[in-house]
């Protein structure tokens, strides 16, 4: 089959629920894009499984921006060293310094991320008194699956769909996809799918991806509009673009072609 599109751009989420970040480039590791989601806050009275307070109970957590410290490119510190060993070793995740993380709040405050002023601003949005607590975690703490791909083409049916503009950043993916004269939600024919994605980087495509209320939330207002969630369950059974795991690490970066293996 061979190439089917090109990666129009690649985002990290420092911190689960808030706003994402758009780098040069993303290191695709076995546990998901390196840097993704390594931060959270956790609820007591959130359920076992999903233990969370998120966008979904929080909605302006979408409006703080977090940002890490780390001047250089976010990458494993010896990724050089371990890619030029056969067959290709899998290379290590830095210290927890690499991931120092600074967060500019919704009224331009910029807190570090342990700071008790932030954790108290979590606090201020919740309906219970029950304690939140920051967490930190070298290993993704994403919702399913290591990481997210969706379409242009998907989010252009959906806009035309809902008869409204949509920005692309509601879905919150990792790798943003253009697949050039495919249709929308072409991303569900490839479910299955091995992928190569750039010179090194290969992928399975797995599920398509079930959708929650976080795609209602506009990602400059966190204004909430369920329209969008209504038109997904009607049309398209409530899912929009598609989850992977990763086969083979690598970079990945905006213009990079996507080619199918088998």
């Amino acid at each position: 089959m061979g190439r089917i599109g090109t990666i129009e751009s690649v985002y990290r989420y420092p911190v689960k629920s808030m706003r994402g970040e758009t780098p040069a480039q993303i290191f695709l590791s076995f546990s998901g894009v390196y840097g993704d989601r390594l931060y959270a806050f956790r609820s007591p009275t959130a359920p076992v499984g999903f233990p969370y307070h998120t966008g979904r109970e929080h909605e302006d957590l979408l409006l703080y921006q977090p940002r890490y410290r780390y001047s250089g490119t976010l990458v494993p510190p010896n990724l050089t060293e371990a890619e030029a060993l056969a067959p290709g070793i899998t290379p290590v995740f830095g210290e927890r310094n690499q991931f120092a993380l600074d967060v500019t709040t919704p009224d331009g405050t910029v807190l570090p991320i342990e700071s008790p002023e932030l954790t108290a601003d979590m606090q201020k949005a919740r309906e219970d008194e029950a304690p939140v607590t920051l967490t930190f975690s070298q290993v993704a703490m994403t919702d399913c699956r290591p990481i997210s791909l969706i379409s242009l083409q998907t989010v252009d049916t959906l806009q035309n769909e809902l008869g409204a503009t949509l920005d692309k950043r509601r879905f919150r993916a990792n790798l943003y996809a253009d697949f050039k004269e495919a249709g929308g939600l072409v991303e569900k024919d490839y479910v299955g799918k091995t992928i190569k994605i750039g010179d090194k980087a290969v992928v399975s495509f797995l599920e398509r991806d079930p959708r929650c209320k976080m795609i209602c939330l506009d990602p400059d207002t966190a204004d909430h509009n369920p329209k969008l969630l209504q038109v997904l369950a009607e049309k398209h059974e409530g899912r929009a673009g598609i989850y992977a795991a990763i086969l083979v690490e690598g970079v990945v970066k905006a213009g990079d072609d996507i080619v199918v293996v088998e």
